[in-house]
């Protein structure tokens, strides 16, 4: 099948999400990417959530396309062949994918002496190097204290998602694609860092978070209301929860017209001053807003209320459990990123393929990730050219491992 990225190379050094989201990225558009892990696996080879035999759900999600390979990285003799796999020949090879120290093996300078074109793309922590994950950088971002209700006594609240690795993941991929194109160009390697935290800073600059802080302002807690222009959760008759947003005019008119509620708002509007029209007037009267709302959502079950606002056009959602979403996805609206797969170690579940849609390439079929040392073998034979014999004896002096016999 064409892929949009057939034929290209790229050898993962990582653990935990940034730096395997962004080398699993380039795995599902087709790259060769092949995850080099210890004989044990890597950092986090039993992270959670986990199954009942301790086979990790969170490793098996962030490694599907990939190859795995396990080599003994403590050892001297491990660390070479490492070495060698990463400077491998090959056009469009010589592409490292690391979140690890670069040092020692995984020095840019050292391994640079042995492919003069080599990209390496680092993710660090901070810029300086030092450690930092999601649970850190949010806390030094401000975003915590952002987060929650509007109360005198409101403790901080820290996301579950972890956005900044998600981002920085892509991020990696990009400056990868970046990296490798500028090589075409010049024939030139380099050596390319991406900080946790300077992502998380460019980001929440981007939102303009940082620039209102330097004009003075302050942002306030609003609880689960939509920040600049009016939006908030409801709890039906049924006890379900939805959330209906009015960001531009025209959710906001579809949500007045589903409602039926248009001429009430229209009193408060002139009552307070205000024009619907504008999204910062809707924000600032949010909780006028909310006070006409609530009878009517409160009055009222999902079945009543879902029809009145689809057929407006209503920009909203019903608040699901996860468990919720995986029936829709084997439901009638299903969604064809998804297939079954069987993953080893877990049975079968739903995988996703890449979410990116291009129509001069069909999206590649999703693929399990390897079993830890699934392809040591098979690496070693392609990239180094070693026969079963010189292999074997790897084997047995404890310097490579194959899928079932890592030691775990």
């Amino acid at each position: 099948m064409n892929s949009i990225l057939a034929g290209m190379r790229v050898v993962e050094v990582s653990a935990f999400v940034a730096a395997p989201l962004g080398g699993m990225t380039l795995a599902q558009m087709g790259a060769d990417v092949i995850r080099i892990d210890g004989l044990r696996g890597g950092l986090d080879y039993r992270r959670w959530p986990v199954t009942e035999d301790n086979t990790s759900l969170f490793w098996c999600g962030l490694n599907k396309a990939k190859r795995s390979v396990a080599i003994d990285i403590a050892s001297e003799e491990g660390r070479e062949l490492a070495m060698a796999l990463i400077c491998a020949e090959g056009a469009d090879a010589g592409m490292l994918l690391t979140n690890m120290p670069p040092r020692g093996w995984l020095d840019w300078e050292t391994l640079r002496q042995r492919r003069a074109d080599l990209i390496q793309l680092t993710v660090q922590g901070d810029r300086h190097g030092g450690s930092a994950v999601d649970y850190t950088v949010n806390p030094s971002v401000g975003l915590p204290l952002l987060t929650g209700q509007q109360t005198v006594d409101a403790s901080v609240v820290n996301h579950v998602l972890p956005a900044w690795d998600l981002i920085t993941g892509q991020m990696a991929a990009t400056g990868l694609l970046a990296a490798e194109r500028h090589r075409r160009i010049t024939g030139e390697g380099q050596h390319v860092r991406l900080a946790l935290e300077d992502v998380a800073l460019a980001v929440i600059a981007h939102l303009g978070l940082t620039a209102e802080a330097e004009l003075g302002g302050r942002r306030e807690r609003i609880g689960n209301y939509l920040y600049g222009a009016f939006g908030r959760d409801f709890v039906l008759a049924d006890g379900e929860r939805i959330m209906v947003v009015g960001l531009t005019v025209r959710q906001w008119k579809g949500l007045c017209e589903a409602t039926g509620l248009h001429d009430a708002l229209q009193g408060v509007a002139q009552q307070l001053g205000l024009d619907w029209s504008r999204e910062g007037d809707r924000y600032r009267a949010r909780e006028a807003i909310a006070a006409v709302f609530e009878p009517w959502f409160s009055s009222r079950t999902l079945a009543q209320v879902a029809p009145s606002l689809d057929g407006h056009g209503v920009c909203w959602s019903r608040y699901r459990e996860v468990t919720e979403v995986v029936a829709a996805l084997a439901g009638e609206d299903a969604n064809p990123m998804f297939s079954q797969v069987q993953q080893p170690g877990v049975g079968a579940i739903m995988v996703p393929g890449l979410p990116l849609r291009f129509s001069g390439c069909e999206r590649l079929e999703p693929r399990p990730a390897p079993r830890l040392g699934e392809h040591t073998e098979m690496v070693m034979s392609e990239l180094l050219g070693l026969g079963s014999v010189e292999f074997g004896k790897l084997v047995d002096r404890g310097v490579v491992a194959v899928a079932g016999k890592e030691g775990a």
